[in-house]
C-alpha cells in the first residue's frame, strides 16, 4: 500500500512539473476549498465560492434531509403575513464581503422552493440539493478575497446556525464570465 501511495505522489509531482514547464497552470476551476457546516458529526451543508469574470459565484451543497433559506426569505414571509404575527421566520442566507471584493450589482439566487406551512402562519423559502448565489463584484486591492456566510440550515428535527468564512482564490480570474443569470432569480 505504501508503494502505491508513493507512486501516486510521484506521478502527481511529475504531472505538475510538466504542466508548469509547458506554461500551463492548473487552477482547479478556481473554486475555494469547501467549508462545511456540521451538526454534531453530521454534515448539513457545504459552501464554496469562486470569481468567474465579473461575478462572484457561491455554491451551497446540501446533504439529504437538510435545507437553507433564500436571501430574501424575511421579505417574502412578511409579504405573505401581511401584518399578521408569525411563530417565527427562518434566518435568510446572508453573504457579506469581508475583504478583497465589493458588491457591484444585485444578488441573484437559484429559484427557491416554498417550504411554507400557511396553516401555522409559517412562511419560508429555501434550497435543497445545490443552490447558487451570484453577484457582480469589483476587486479591491491585492488582498485575498474573504466573505462571510450567515444563515440557518435545518432538517425536519433541528436547525443549525451558519456562521462561516470562505477564502476565495483570485489569481487567475481574468477570463470572460460564464455565469448564466437566466437560470436564477434576482433577490428582492
Amino acid at each position: 500500500m505504501t508503494r502505491f501511495i508513493n507512486q501516486t505522489i510521484l506521478a502527481i509531482v511529475f504531472f505538475s512539473v510538466a504542466c508548469v514547464a509547458s506554461g500551463e497552470v492548473i487552477h482547479g476551476a478556481d473554486w475555494s476549498n469547501p467549508v462545511e457546516v456540521r451538526h454534531d458529526v453530521q454534515k448539513c451543508v457545504s459552501y464554496r465560492a469562486r470569481v468567474n469574470g465579473d461575478f462572484l459565484v457561491v455554491q451551497a451543497t446540501h446533504e439529504p434531509g437538510w435545507h437553507t433559506f433564500a436571501m430574501d426569505n424575511k421579505l417574502r414571509a412578511q409579504e405573505k403575513l401581511a401584518g399578521k404575527r408569525s411563530l417565527g421566520i427562518d434566518s435568510p442566507t446572508e453573504i457579506v464581503f469581508a475583504e478583497g471584493l465589493e458588491l457591484n450589482g444585485p444578488w441573484y439566487q437559484s429559484v427557491p422552493r416554498d417550504f411554507s406551512k400557511p396553516e401555522l402562519r409559517w412562511y419560508s423559502w429555501g434550497f435543497e440539493g445545490q443552490a447558487l448565489f451570484v453577484a457582480k463584484v469589483k476587486r479591491i486591492g491585492e488582498v485575498p478575497a474573504n466573505l462571510a456566510v450567515h444563515g440557518q440550515a435545518c432538517s425536519d428535527a433541528v436547525c443549525k446556525n451558519i456562521d462561516l468564512t470562505i477564502s476565495i482564490p483570485l489569481g487567475a480570474n481574468t477570463g470572460k464570465s460564464e455565469v448564466d443569470l437566466k437560470s436564477l432569480v434576482q433577490v428582492r
